[in-house]
């Protein structure tokens, strides 16, 4: 990392302080607990069918019990995670659920293993931060914004944070598209 490569982007410090916060919650459990009764009740009341999450790192929320609950009893429903390209700096969407085979990807995180692409019509978005108007932080790469400025017809995007990840004037950047909603452990803030 070159000595001017915090003033080259001004958020990593933000992020290195909201991956610690995060990481060092002494009531992540009761907040994700929270969280994920947030996350159930919200999707009663979704029309989707076909949704993108995420494998938790880094002391994120981790959605996958609530969307499992989602889509029991209910085949037409599927549960996808990312598959990120480095070649085209772009995600893909693979069907997840219990048990499936998994792999690491290139950056080290686990994707589904040889299972059928999709489409989303929700992603659920990590957010180490968020802030008014449905911005969010997250850890830079860029997957996330670019591949939704991929996606037509565009999904409808719901960030998941902890509550105390919320940072206030938050600023959006022109590579930054505000996610729909935004549900925390204190219910939803956005919009």
């Amino acid at each position: 990392m070159k000595p001017d490569s915090v003033a080259e982007d001004p958020r990593r410090a933000l992020r290195d302080v909201l991956i610690e916060l995060r990481q060092e919650l002494p009531d992540r459990h009761p907040r994700s607990q929270a969280l994920q009764e947030v996350l159930r009740v919200w999707l009663l009341q979704r029309r989707e069918q076909r949704i993108g999450a995420y494998w938790p790192i880094k002391g994120e929320f981790d959605p996958l019990p609530s969307l499992y609950r989602w889509s029991e009893d209910h085949p037409e429903r599927r549960i996808g995670l990312p598959v990120k390209h480095r070649d085209t700096g772009l995600l893909s969407y693979h069907v997840w659920y219990p048990g499936c085979p998994m792999e690491e990807d290139a950056f080290g995180i686990l994707k589904p293993k040889d299972t059928e692409a999709f489409e989303p019509e929700l992603i659920l978005v990590p957010c180490l931060g968020y802030g008014a108007g449905g911005m969010r932080v997250g850890y830079g790469g860029g997957f996330v914004d670019r591949t939704l400025r991929q996606r037509e017809p565009h999904p409808v995007t719901c960030g998941l944070a902890y509550g105390v990840s919320y940072v206030p004037g938050l600023q959006a950047r022109p590579e930054d598209r505000p996610l729909d909603a935004i549900l925390t452990d204190l219910g939803p803030v956005w919009p």
